[in-house]
């Protein structure tokens, strides 16, 4: 009597267990299938899963259907059963490794499963993982002449767990390799990287970043070429009236660069530099007369990186001024692939941590990394498939000038360096991306320039219609032109250590 209640007791725990996995698998399935772009798109995000997202949402949609389906049929309930433990270990093993090993945490589940943290989804799935285990052990205890059977069934059933482990690290080793290496073009998104903290109307549209430093960033305006204002973290304005020391000069094509302790005034078409020191903002010309160039970026306080033109291309080159004046040019260090001007048109920078000048193309996937003396260091590619430019040329009278055809693809549309890591506004959407989000925000994304790697990417969403047009990165936060908005960003923990160098 004693023995036949305590079988009964086995058998409804049994039919419990199995109750509740067909519960979480026909909830899980279905909100995977009613929203299965979505969970394809965070899947695609996954850096364990990423280069396999396509195959893999399939088979695990079709799967939970089939493990719901078989747990309904009293003959097939145990089998379909062992298929959800399976499944259920695998589940755990992936969500073990991503809080382990992962660089970010994206979300692949639905409805209250997707409210969980990492931690309450790891334990949540240990617990189904266990009574998995307990109910396919409490029914292979049925069998007569068990002792050594069910000893060895437990065992299998742990080596069953730890193989199907084993396969979601085996993916996700093979993943990272196609990631970094055969470059599918899938992003990463983590989670909220930046928080929205202030917005500025600065009621016009002329502003560009100048430089930043002292908490405080610094913009120009293109329409009052010797007027800064700077603006700290408390959103405190100051307008500043840059002097020099003459009195009348004709300038073609002013810009103002702020490197504290020290600004600049610099025009490439009237090849000359002022530098002054932010304590008064007073300017002197610096001699002697600089290269002709078009861009031109603060190294220190005696020498510039610029891009000039020589033989009709675009070229590299650093300018000292002072008794020790000398111009060294760079001609290895831009490729040419059309014409030599718009192909190799885009975005220079100097990492003062690196200690390196950073060159983005604007029309393909490369950036270049050299060194103050032009020697390059290596040449890297941004995570989109555009490697050469896409771009038509016109040309005019007689072939004397040229002009940009369309339509044209531009790859990276805006850029900004801090410390070690490159920042790009892209605009090539990858796989599993929704156009409506496109439509919406900027897509940044955030490169290693010591590891020569992607990291992952976000969004700086726009206003008005209006999608961002620049921006510039501190340590501790995001700026970025928006229309005639300064739109400010506090830079969470995930990313700040990333800027830091803080290992994880």
């Amino acid at each position: 009597m004693i023995l036949n209640a305590k079988i009964g007791l086995k058998k409804n725990i049994v039919e419990i267990i199995c109750l509740l996995y067909l519960l979480l698998f026909v909830y899980a399935a279905t909100n995977k299938a009613l929203d299965f772009e979505k969970f394809q798109v965070e899947l695609g995000q996954s850096p364990l899963l990423s280069a396999f997202a396509d195959w893999i949402s399939w088979t695990v949609l079709i799967v939970e259907f089939l493990i719901v389906f078989f747990l309904l049929i009293s003959k097939s309930r145990m089998k379909a059963l062992y298929a959800g433990f399976c499944l259920m270990a695998m589940f755990t093993a992936y969500i073990f490794i991503m809080l382990n090993y992962s660089s970010f945490l994206p979300c692949s589940c639905g409805g209250i499963l997707e409210k969980m943290s990492w931690q309450q989804h790891l334990l949540f799935n240990v617990f189904f993982l266990i009574t998995g285990g307990i109910a396919l052990s409490l029914q292979n205890s049925f069998v007569k002449d068990k002792s050594n059977f069910i000893k060895f069934y437990n065992i299998k059933l742990a080596l069953v767990a730890v193989a199907n482990s084993v396969i979601v690290l085996i993916l996700f080793l093979s993943s990272e390799q196609i990631m970094q290496r055969q470059n599918p073009f899938i992003r990463r998104y983590p989670h909220h990287p930046i928080t929205l903290k202030h917005t500025v109307d600065l009621k016009y549209n002329s502003y560009y970043f100048a430089g930043s430093g002292n908490s405080e960033v610094y913009l120009g305006n293109s329409t009052v070429p010797l007027y800064l204002l700077s603006i700290d973290f408390k959103l405190q304005q100051q307008k500043i009236h840059v002097k020099l020391d003459r009195d009348s000069f004709t300038f073609k094509s002013i810009r103002l660069a702020v490197r504290p302790p020290f600004f600049y005034v610099i025009d490439g078409k009237t090849r000359v530099i002022f530098r002054g020191h932010i304590s008064d903002w007073k300017a002197r010309l610096q001699k002697p007369k600089s290269p002709y160039f078009n861009i031109a970026i603060p190294i220190d306080s005696s020498t510039i990186a610029f891009r000039g033109i020589s033989n009709n291309t675009n070229i590299l080159g650093f300018f000292t001024t002072g008794e020790k004046a000398k111009t060294n040019m760079a001609p290895q260090l831009l490729q040419k692939q059309i014409d030599g001007i718009f192909d190799t048109d885009g975005m220079l920078h100097y990492s003062t941590e690196l200690k390196r000048i950073v060159y983005i193309y604007s029309y393909r996937n490369e950036y270049i990394v050299a060194d103050q003396n032009g020697v390059l260091d290596y040449r890297g590619n941004t995570i989109d498939t555009v490697s050469h430019a896409q771009i038509k040329v016109a040309y005019l009278k007689n072939k004397t000038e040229r002009t940009m055809g369309i339509p044209t693809i531009s790859v990276n549309a805006a850029s900004s360096i801090c410390g070690h890591l490159l920042f790009v506004n892209s605009n090539v959407p990858g796989r599993y991306e929704k156009r409506k989000v496109w439509d919406q925000a900027s897509v940044i994304d955030v490169y290693d320039l010591n590891k020569k790697t992607y990291l992952f990417s976000f969004h700086i969403y726009g206003i008005d219609g209006k999608k961002n047009r620049n921006f510039l990165v501190t340590p501790d936060y995001i700026y970025a032109l928006i229309d005639t908005k300064l739109v400010m960003y506090k830079i969470n923990n995930k990313l700040k250590k990333e800027i830091k160098n803080i290992p994880e």
